[in-house]
Order: C-alpha cells, then sequence, then structure tokens
C-alpha cells in the first residue's frame, strides 16, 4: 500500500493502475495500519510530519524503514544537514516513534538502485543502522530479495549519523560527474 496525503490524485491512481499485483493506495494512517513492514521515503523535511499523519500507534511494534535524509537545502546547492553531527533524522524517527523498530537503509542509493543494484555491472555496498537486531535481520532479507547481496550493519540508530552525512558528498560527486546513478562501495 502507498500512503500519501492525496491518495486520489490522478497520477497515484494512473500508478496504481500500471503497477500491477497487490497495490493499492490510502492515507499515511492507513498504510501504517496496513504494513507489516513500513517504509518512510519522504522528504526530509517533511518526515516527521508524515509520521504524525501516519499516526506513532500505527507503527508500535512495527519495522520501520527509514529512506530519509536530513538534507538542508535552504542555501542552494550543493546541500548541507539541518541535524548536525551529535545527530541525525534516523534518531529523531525512532525517538518520535520509541515503540517501533527504525532501520536507516537505502539512503545513500538513488532510487533505480533500491532494487537490482546494479550500476556499469557492478554492485553498491548497502549499509544499515538501527537498534533492533531482528528488524535489522528482517531489512537485511529484504534487500537480498531486492538483488543486495546483505549490508553493512553499523550498529545502533545513532550511526545513521554517518549515513545521513554521506548523502551531501554524494550530491557533490553526482554533480561533478553530471550522473545521479551513482553509488559507493567498500572494498576490502
Amino acid at each position: 500500500m502507498l500512503g500519501s496525503r492525496t491518495p486520489d490524485r490522478p497520477e497515484l491512481q494512473k500508478w496504481k493502475q500500471t503497477a500491477g499485483g497487490k497495490v493499492s493506495l490510502g492515507t499515511f494512517a492507513d498504510a501504517a495500519r496496513h504494513g507489516e513492514l513500513v517504509v518512510i521515503c519522504s522528504l526530509g523535511t517533511a518526515a516527521l510530519e508524515v509520521l504524525d499523519h501516519a499516526r506513532p500507534a500505527n507503527l508500535r511494534g512495527k519495522v520501520l524503514i527509514d529512506t530519509t535524509n536530513a538534507l538542508d537545502l535552504s542555501k542552494g546547492m550543493p546541500p548541507g544537514l539541518f541535524t548536525g553531527p551529535a545527530d541525525s533524522l534516523g534518531e529523531r524517527i525512532q525517538k518520535k516513534l520509541p515503540q517501533a523498530k527504525v532501520v536507516k537503509c537505502f539512503n545513500i542509493v538513488p532510487n533505480p538502485v533500491m532494487t537490482h543494484p546494479t550500476i556499469s555491472g557492478d554492485r553498491p555496498t548497502m549499509m544499515i543502522a538501527g537498534n533492533d537486531r531482528a528488524a535489522k535481520e528482517q531489512v537485511i532479507a529484504v534487500l537480498r530479495e531486492f538483488g543486495w547481496s546483505g549490508a553493512i550493519d553499523l550498529g545502533g540508530i545513532e550511526e545513521a549519523r554517518w549515513l545521513e552525512a554521506l548523502v551531501p558528498l554524494w550530491v557533490r560527486v553526482a554533480v561533478q560527474l553530471d550522473n545521479s546513478n551513482i553509488a559507493f562501495k567498500v572494498l576490502q
């Protein structure tokens, strides 16, 4: 189920018709109630408001994959972060939803690479962070279903600071290469 403030918008209705399978549309609260595993993929500046609309009680006990980034574009490009080095949007989301199992994931790759993660014949490295080990294992299983080999588990949700800090660098590299279909790979 895809949640939106305005699920009746024509472009969302068109998506529903073309997506195939068992897809549905609803409000953020509908989607939060519906999902066993929920993904938040809003603009970072809207994430906490989206969660208010989803109603925190609807997310109690659920795994929430947090793909958001705390990008600050108030001074134009390139972006900075609106959180700073001692905080992250992932941590703010976990504080807002203390009974949810927040896992920061997917925020370091562009949308087209989230599934079937291959760029120029190679796979980027996914890194995750979160406080609940079982939730992270569930997210790693989803990653494998999507074609990833797994993930590097950086630790607790406070490690989301560094995943989010990587994104302004990603933007700078993408601008220099004039290509947003890029990602990072850890070599060892």
